[in-house]
């Protein structure tokens, strides 16, 4: 199962990061530093060009196909052929590690997620480095550089605004807990998607944790009584007995969820940029900005080196111009969907991440690295 296999690549990367980090012995978790990656020297647009032309093409593995679109664009513009393979998360991760431990050929660059795998698995192990582009140094800030963020995405708590025309139907995730939204909680299964266990995870750091038990206070008017470590793994015991309906797809969820004229009574956390299905499909789509104490989940899409690349100027090439407005068009349109160059503004309708980060929960890469297996082993008593 997919399950096991990310269970264990973390259990082993966890295992090998505790033992280099740790001297005689204790129970101290390790705590590698946040930039231990190599940082690749930035090179001028203009010195890159005529190398990046000379090798002639880039390989691209990529968790999102719209780099299809993007990759015409860069051929059109510099007559380099761009070789685009679309993976999911888990398959990139593993493509790259063992593509790395083989010191084979295969990609130069590659746009990745699930940062806790990313981060742990394969910056630090060597196999991806990290390069930001001089001309958009300016532009991408510090925080987006270490390592460099293509783009963040949300995933928001999302209702059907017909059913519930007056007001949202919850206000507080502890309600997610109560016998009435049994079996009407969808959410994709962090079996399928790295990005749901993070999710997960981040609710079990300690400062989330505190925020849930206050949210639950504040609910109910008496204090949470704790059966497990915190009331991060607290609201996912609970979640999960209450009958999670977990699928497979963002997507489907969201046309289930928001279909009009059926009375659904549902709440998801699903893709923000799927509201766009409100319109082209005509769906009942409201979000939950005010849930608290979270609306949802952010995380960021990172675009990275490959270390023993074959084409790393034509991918230094490539990075670059994904991280401009021609380049990051493709994604530009969808809500949901922020560059890691901010100066590349949101799509019309959608509230800047600044103002969404506010909302949301952070994505941690290297906590989710050290905690998701356990977070993991304690999820699979309840599913």
């Amino acid at each position: 199962m997919k399950w096991q296999k990310l269970t264990s690549a973390l259990a082993i990367g966890l295992a090998a990061a505790m033992i280099a980090g740790c001297g005689g012995g204790g129970d101290k978790k390790a705590e590698a530093p946040k930039d231990a990656f190599q940082t690749v020297a930035a090179e001028k647009t203009e010195d890159l060009i005529p190398k990046a032309q000379k090798e002639g093409k880039v390989v691209v593995y990529s968790i999102t196909s719209r780099v299809s679109k993007a990759a015409a664009g860069f051929e059109k513009k510099y007559g380099i052929k761009v070789e685009a393979s679309d993976l999911k998360d888990f398959e990139l991760i593993d493509k790259i590690s063992t593509e790395g431990r083989a010191k084979a050929e295969g990609a130069d660059c590659v746009i990745c997620q699930d940062s806790g795998r990313v981060w742990g698995e394969l910056l630090q192990a060597g196999y991806l480095q990290n390069y930001v582009p001089a001309s958009l140094a300016d532009k991408i800030p510090a925080d987006n550089q270490k390592p460099l963020v293509f783009a963040y995405m949300n995933k928001v708590f999302v209702y059907n605004n017909e059913t519930f025309a007056s007001a949202p139907p919850v206000t507080n995730i502890w309600q997610l807990t109560e016998p009435q939204w049994k079996g009407k909680f969808f959410f994709k299964s962090p079996m399928q998607e790295g990005i749901n266990a993070d999710f997960l995870t981040m609710l079990t750091k300690p400062e989330n944790a505190e925020k849930l038990a206050k949210a639950y206070e504040e609910l109910y008017h008496k204090k949470l009584e704790l059966t497990t470590k915190n009331a991060g793994y607290e609201w996912i015991k609970l979640a999960f007995q209450n009958g999670i309906m977990m699928g497979t797809s963002d997507t489907s969820m969201m046309e289930s969820l928001g279909i009009r004229g059926q009375g659904t009574q549902a709440i998801g956390l699903l893709n923000y940029s799927k509201i766009r299905y409100a319109k082209t499909k005509n769906l009942a789509v409201g979000t939950l900005d005010t849930m608290q104490p979270l609306a949802g989940f952010y995380y960021p899409e990172y675009l990275l080196l490959v270390a023993n690349a074959k084409h790393p100027a034509a991918a230094k090439l490539f990075i670059e111009y994904l991280m401009t407005e021609e380049g990051f068009a493709p994604w530009q349109s969808d809500m949901g969907t922020y560059s890691g160059n901010t100066a590349i503004a949101p799509a019309a309708g959608d509230k800047p991440l600044a103002e969404w980060s506010k909302l949301l929960v952070k994505d941690d890469p290297q906590y989710i690295f050290e905690n998701r297996a356990e977070v993991e082993e304690f999820i699979s008593k309840y599913i």
